[in-house]
């Protein structure tokens, strides 16, 4: 059976980095994401960062209720 979960999130993109936070309780620095099911939260965090662990993250996020994460952009050669 597939969870759904209620997610906020907070979203700092630069050009150097990209910094995301989810929360599974309203937080007053976050914006209302969505309800997602595992498998579109799976997706968000491909998207992030490809090569995350995303089954880990996504057990962290359930766990804990809340995940940082942090993606350093390379640069284009």
């Amino acid at each position: 059976m597939m969870s759904v979960m209620k997610i906020w999130i907070s979203d700092e993109d630069t050009s150097s980095h990209r910094i995301v936070g989810f929360n599974l309780e309203q937080h007053s620095d976050f914006t209302y994401l969505g309800d997602l099911n595992d498998e579109e939260v799976k997706a968000f965090l491909k998207d992030i960062k490809e090569d995350l662990d995303i089954e880990q993250n996504l057990k962290m996020l359930k766990y804990f209720g809340y995940l940082h994460i942090l993606a350093i952009k390379k640069a284009k050669q």
